[in-house]
């Protein structure tokens, strides 16, 4: 059955066309945008370890979902990257059977809990919402809504029950190399599917980007740590501490028995602008920043909190990672928290919520204005950055305004600068497979079911596409797993990504 058949199946349920009847169209259009609750900014900007946004209540949950006009072909589940059947949930949720929602949801998505904090709803799924798109009123709330019947899953499910196991032999040996969300993504379909997965991770905790790349007050470490075992009752090992390509290399795992590797390492070495200063003290990566900070517990923020307080910080991007650097750095009591980027905030890639946040936290944003230069002390730590003030010219091939130089140079005190201006591929996994191919900016070459230049090792995420979300790389991930599985045993599942 396509994804369309389903569809509509579903939406033919007698239920779902009694719910349609008992609440017509004029009356949903009418209710507005059900708003989430929010930590108060006074408490917010002094917590790393607290959500600021606190999720719907059931009412909550309810109201919103009654919005949805489920529409017959509902632009929403193109929009979204893994295809969630996004109307169904919603009416199960309007319905009032929440861990049934989740259930369609994880179908097709293995981290509903992350995707529904993280991933940029108002530029895909939210974006091809009828409201936006025809009524020009707010689309139906369909992140939070995801967020909420997770959240629900994890407090109202029965742990003690775990997933029954095959008794027959499995379908093969797997190796994953990276545990972010395109790792995490694949193994737990090839999992589900009955194969033996080893996810080995370099760093000493698990995650990924989601781990050492998103704050706490944004993605709680507990959200991950409930997939995670999630995935561990699937079966699936984990292996930290342990670099492919040093560690362990590509054909220690073949002699492991490895039927299939899957490489979702994402991009890990920070891009730098090449302008004068960028070696001075105080001048961080993002990557750097964030780590250090996301993996220290209450307890040690709290002992370091007194030498970090009052320092003059400016982040330079206008990414979702930037806006993470910016409210870490309020977080740590700056005295002052600037966002410099090149463009207008109507170019800003970051999220229209995270950007709310982090003016409403008290950050200060020096849009169309660039570094062309750090200055130090004597003792080589960075005490003022030179910013060209900008214009926004034609269009580039982004789509947005090209940021031109005016000449006019402004000169700004500062403590603290953190670089985020993207990421390229790392080459110690390319390096150590020559037989790989990777194009001129060292990402991976695949073709549509992430399969590389090598038969056995497949590829996605960020170390494909270079630095992109969350769900585009959970949806290499599926892809590359439903590619695998056909290869090596001749199916294509139901619920599988293709």
């Amino acid at each position: 059955m396509t994804k369309q058949e389903l569809i509509k199946e579903r939406r033919s349920q007698d239920w779902r066309t009694e719910l349609r009847k008992a609440h017509p169209n004029k009356e949903r259009i009418a209710y507005e945008r059900t708003k989430m609750s929010e930590l108060p900014i006074a408490e917010r900007i002094t917590s790393f370890h607290e959500e600021v946004s606190l999720g719907y209540t059931r009412e909550e949950a309810m109201a919103e979902a009654r919005r949805c006009l489920d529409c017959p072909n509902p632009g929403c589940v193109e929009g979204c990257p893994v295809g969630i059947h996004i109307p169904s949930f919603i009416k199960l949720i309007e319905k009032g059977e929440m861990l049934e929602a989740v259930g369609i949801i994880r179908e097709t998505s293995s981290l509903p809990a992350v995707c529904g904090r993280v991933c940029p709803q108002e530029k895909q799924c939210e974006s091809q919402c009828i409201y936006t798109l025809s009524l020009k009123k707010e689309a139906v709330s369909i992140g939070n809504l995801e967020r909420y019947v997770a959240d629900y899953e994890r407090i109202h499910r029965d742990h003690s029950i775990k997933p029954k196991h095959s008794e027959k032999p499995k379908l093969g040996r797997i190796a994953v190399v990276g545990s972010g969300p395109a790792g995490l993504s694949f193994a737990t379909d090839m999992a589900k599917w009955g194969y033996d997965v080893t996810v080995y991770e370099a760093e000493s905790q698990l995650g990924g980007v989601l781990r050492y790349g998103i704050p706490e007050f944004c993605l709680p470490n507990s959200i991950i740590e409930d997939e995670l075992d999630k995935m561990r009752d699937l079966g699936v090992t984990f292996q930290t501490d342990t670099i492919v390509g040093k560690t362990i290399t590509y054909e220690d795992l073949k002699v492991q028995g490895m039927d299939g590797i899957f490489i979702a390492t994402g991009v890990g070495v920070a891009n730098y602008m090449g302008i004068p200063g960028e070696d001075l003290k105080g001048v961080y990566t993002a990557s750097e920043y964030l780590a250090k900070y996301n993996i220290m517990s209450p307890e040690e923020l709290a002992e370091a909190l007194p030498s970090l307080r009052g320092k003059r910080v400016a982040v330079i991007g206008g990414g979702n990672t930037a806006i993470d650097a910016v409210r870490t750095a309020i977080r740590l009591d700056a005295k002052q928290a600037t966002i410099v980027y090149r463009r207008s905030e109507e170019e800003m890639p970051a999220r229209a919520e995270e950007i709310k946040h982090a003016r409403e936290e008290g950050t200060e944003f020096f849009n169309l204005h660039n570094p062309v230069e750090y200055l130090g002390d004597e003792s080589g730590h960075v005490t003022a950055m030179r910013l060209e003030r900008m214009e926004l010219g034609a269009p580039d091939e982004s789509g947005r305004r090209r940021p031109v130089a005016t000449g006019e140079i402004i000169t700004v005190p500062v403590d603290e600068v953190i670089i985020c201006i993207g990421y390229s591929a790392s080459t110690l996994v390319t390096k150590s497979m020559p037989e790989l191919e990777v194009n001129k900016w060292g990402n991976i070459v695949v073709d549509e079911g992430k399969k590389t230049s090598m038969p056995d090792v497949y590829a996605g995420g960020d170390i494909v596409r270079g630095a992109a979300t969350v769900i585009l790389a959970m949806g290499d991930g599926r892809r590359a797993a439903t590619a695998m599985h056909q290869k090596l045993s001749g199916r294509i599942e139901e619920g599988a990504l293709v």
